[in-house]
C-alpha cells in the first residue's frame, strides 16, 4: 500500500509547509516521497523572507528524470510561483502521458502574507494545469482569484465549485478554514465542501482548532490526499483520512517558533528507542 507520490512544489526553509511538509506527511502515512523543487524561499513561522528561483529547465529536468525511472501513483503540485514555471512543468507532465492522478493545491499567498504566485500566472494556471487536476484544493482566498466570486458563507461554495469544474478541474474541495467563526454560523465548526462532476457533493466538518500553530495546513492536507490516491484511497476515503491527520497534528504541535506555527506531521510515527 506504500504508493509513490510525486510533489512538484517549493522549498521552505522553516520546514513547516512547502516540500518539507510534504515529504513529511507521505512518509507519515506510509507513501514514498519524490521531489521537483520550484523555487526555494528564506522562510520561518514569521513569513517568507525571501525567494530564490530554480531555472525552469532544471524543474522539468526533475520531473523528467523521476517519472521516467521511478514513476508514479499520484502527483502533487504546490507552490508554482509564475507563468513560466507553470507552462514547464504543464509540458513536463503532458510528456510523461498517462493518468496520474493529480492533486492541485493553488497556493497564492503563505501564510504571513507573502504572494507567493504572481498575478499574470493565475491565468496559465487556469488554462494548463486546471484541466489535468483530479482535485483543485483551494481556500477561500485562493477560489476567490480562481473564480471572481465573493465568499462570504458556505451557501457561497456552491457557485464556487460549480465556477471551478466549468473551468476544467474534475473535482474541486473548497476548504473552509479561512471564513470567519461568526460567518460559518455552524457552533465553531470548520467546513470544507467537495464537489465534483455529475453535481456530487459532500461536505466535511471538524471542529475550529484555536491555535496559531497552523503554518503549512493545506500544504499537509493536500500531500495527504495525494498519498491516500497513490494508495489506492478511493477521493472520499482519502480526504477523511487526510482531514484526520491534519486534525491531529494541530492538536499535539510542538508550539515552534513566535509566529504562525509548524504542524506535527509524525505524530503517527512511534517514537524510536534503542534496544
Amino acid at each position: 500500500m506504500q504508493g509513490r507520490v510525486l510533489i512538484i512544489a517549493g522549498s521552505d526553509s522553516g520546514g513547516g509547509a512547502g516540500i518539507q511538509a510534504d515529504i513529511k506527511t507521505v512518509t507519515a502515512l506510509g507513501g514514498y516521497a519524490m521531489t521537483a523543487i520550484t523555487a526555494l524561499t528564506a522562510q520561518n513561522t514569521l513569513g517568507v523572507h525571501a525567494i530564490h528561483e530554480v531555472p525552469e529547465d532544471f524543474i522539468a529536468r526533475q520531473i523528467d528524470v523521476v517519472l521516467d525511472d521511478i514513476g508514479a501513483d499520484a502527483i502533487k503540485i504546490g507552490m508554482l510561483h509564475k507563468a513560466g514555471v507553470i507552462h514547464v512543468v504543464a509540458d513536463a507532465l503532458e510528456r510523461a502521458g498517462g493518468d496520474i492522478p493529480l492533486v492541485l493545491d493553488p497556493v497564492m499567498v503563505a501564510k504571513g502574507g507573502h504572494a507567493l504566485l504572481e498575478s499574470d500566472a493565475v491565468d496559465a494556471l487556469e488554462k494548463r494545469l486546471l484541466g489535468r487536476a483530479t482535485l483543485i484544493t483551494p481556500n477561500i482566498p485562493e477560489a476567490e482569484a480562481l473564480t471572481g466570486i465573493k465568499i462570504d458563507s458556505v451557501a457561497d461554495f456552491g457557485p464556487v465549485g460549480d465556477k471551478l469544474l466549468r473551468l476544467g478541474a474534475h473535482a474541486a474541495l473548497i476548504k473552509g478554514g479561512h471564513m470567519d467563526e461568526d460567518a460559518t454560523q455552524n457552533g465553531g465548526m470548520v467546513t470544507d465542501v467537495l464537489w465534483r462532476e455529475g453535481a456530487r457533493m459532500e461536505v466535511f466538518e471538524g471542529p475550529r482548532i484555536d491555535s496559531r500553530h497552523t503554518h503549512g495546513t493545506g500544504c499537509t492536507l493536500a500531500s495527504a490526499i495525494a498519498c491516500g490516491l497513490a494508495q489506492g484511497l478511493e477521493m472520499v476515503a482519502a480526504i477523511q483520512r487526510a482531514h484526520a491527520y491534519v486534525h491531529q497534528a494541530i492538536l499535539s504541535a510542538p508550539g515552534y517558533g513566535a509566529g504562525h506555527g509548524p504542524l506535527d506531521h509524525a505524530h503517527t510515527v512511534a517514537p524510536f528507542t534503542s534496544s
